[in-house]
Parts: C-alpha cells; sequence; structure tokens
C-alpha cells in the first residue's frame, strides 16, 4: 500500500490560516479530499497523512471530522498548544479518536528558534509518550541545534523532520553544506526520521530531477531508506509543482534502491511511524 505521508486539506473561510492570504492565489481556496482523489488514484496512492496549516486546536478537530468520513485519510497530525498547563489533557482527549497520530508546532514560524529546546515541554511530551503519539518538526537548519537539545532530552519520542528540513535549494550550493550537515548531526539519533517532501516548493521554478538529487542523495545517505517517508505536501506543492510530477520524480530518484526499500519509503515506513 502505498501511503502519502504529508498532505494537507483546508478552508480558508474558516479563518485561522494566519499565512494562507488572498495573494496566494493557487492556494487560496477549499482543498478537500474529493480535490486530491483523482491524482492519488493516478498515482495509487492509497491513504495518506493530514497535517495541520494552522496553529489551533479548531482545525485540529476540523481535520478529525473529515477523517471520520474519509477512508483514505489514515491519520491526521494535529496542533496542540504544546506548553500550555491543558496540553497533557487535550492531548488526552484527542487521542481518543483513533485517527488522531501525532502534533506539529509550526516551529519554521515561531519567533524563538530555540523553543523546541525549552524543558517545560515535558508534561506535553509525556502524554504523547503516554498515548503512543508521533512529532512532526517543521524546522530550517537554524532549528538543528534546539531539536538535537529536544531529541536527546526525549529519546523515547518518536519525531520525523518534515520536507527534508527544508534545504535552500533556491541558492545553490551556497547553503547545501551548512543544511547536509544538520541533516547529518539529525539521522544519528535513531528515533529521528524524516520525510522526503517540501522540496519541489524549495526550488526554482522548472526545477528537475537533477536539481532534487543532490539532497534526495543526502537524505537517503544520512537517514536510509527504514527512516524515509514519501509525502506530496500537496497542495503547496502547486506553488511550483504537482503531484504526479513529484511522485514520479521521487520514483526515479529512488530508483535503485530494491523493491522493498521503495515500498518502505512510499507507504510501510509511514504506516510504522504513525501507528496506522
Amino acid at each position: 500500500m502505498q501511503i502519502d505521508a504529508h498532505q494537507h486539506f483546508w478552508d480558508p473561510a474558516r479563518g485561522d490560516y494566519g499565512w494562507l492570504t488572498p495573494e496566494l492565489t493557487t492556494l487560496y481556496r477549499s482543498f478537500g479530499p474529493a480535490d486530491l482523489a483523482p491524482l492519488r488514484e493516478r498515482a495509487e496512492v492509497q491513504r495518506t497523512v493530514v497535517v495541520q496549516a494552522a496553529p489551533t486546536v479548531e482545525e485540529t478537530r476540523y481535520l478529525l471530522d473529515l477523517a471520520r468520513n474519509e477512508a483514505s485519510i489514515a491519520g491526521v497530525v494535529g496542533w496542540v498548544p504544546l506548553l500550555e498547563p491543558e496540553a497533557p489533557a487535550l492531548i488526552a482527549e484527542l487521542a481518543r479518536d483513533a485517527k488522531f497520530k501525532g502534533v506539529r508546532p509550526m516551529l519554521q514560524d515561531l519567533p524563538d528558534d530555540d523553543w523546541i529546546a525549552n524543558p517545560a515541554l515535558k508534561p506535553a511530551v509525556d502524554a504523547l509518550l503516554a498515548h503512543d503519539l508521533a512529532f512532526d518538526a517543521l524546522i530550517f537548519t537554524r532549528h538543528v541545534s534546539a531539536l538535537e537539545t529536544f531529541a536527546t532530552r526525549f529519546a523515547d519520542l518518536r519525531i520525523v523532520v518534515d520536507h527534508g528540513a527544508k534545504p535552500p535549494i533556491r541558492e545553490g550550493s551556497a547553503g547545501l553544506q551548512s543544511w547536509a550537515d544538520g541533516i547529518t548531526r539529525l539521522a544519528r539519533l535513531p528515533q529521528v526520521h524524516c520525510k522526503l517532501s517540501g522540496l519541489a516548493t524549495e526550488a526554482t521554478s522548472g526545477w528537475t530531477e537533477a536539481t532534487l538529487r543532490p539532497y534526495v542523495d543526502h537524505l537517503l545517505e544520512a537517514f536510509g531508506p527504514a527512516r524515509l517517508m514519501w509525502g506530496s505536501d500537496w497542495p503547496v506543492l502547486n506553488l511550483n509543482g504537482d503531484y504526479l510530477l513529484w511522485h514520479s520524480v521521487a520514483n526515479t530518484l529512488l530508483a535503485e534502491l530494491s523493491d522493498a526499500e521503495r515500498a518502505a519509503v512510499f507507504g510501510a515506513n509511514a504506516a510504522a511511524f504513525y501507528r496506522l
């Protein structure tokens, strides 16, 4: 079974997507399961993990409501105010829904790059562990040290780095080494996984397989096929690509893997990591 480990559904009319403005004309409309279905079917992707796109509990409940009536949604990664006193109880409540699989604070948007290193996150993380939930880390290279601290402190927490830590592909070779070194450091932590997603969005328009190959090769070298999972990042992907193109290019870039290893990246790893 193929699983898209990272995609979004949203409705701008809900009003809590601060980043989603009318200027983003490609994205500023409702995207739901019916929009993704024909793309999934052509790519032979059966199920998906839907990830939060707004820093509100209300959006998490909206996604869980969608998931109850949509068999293709295997799991939801939501948002919880992790530093607030009510976080453990809220995590316990959300975990009663079988499709609630993890949380994602939007680290890339927070003013403090070291936010994730705060030891006061412990009660919320203890609740995640108690309910066998995962943690998505939406980071850039500048967050690597703080995430290392967090991952070392909570060694039992399953963590996945979203979008390969958003490599600076548009900068060419200028930012490659710093990013690559950060990825190598994170990959030394055995509970840290990584999503092969979001790379097209970080590239210039007209990107090709050759554009992305150095980044995919390094992610594969660092994490290996057992800790990588393919995701589309649809519909954000539409800013600089499309679902079928990215799925095809990812298959080409991983062509040297064995059938079993490709099956892991394109589905089995996500199923195991998120307990789908």
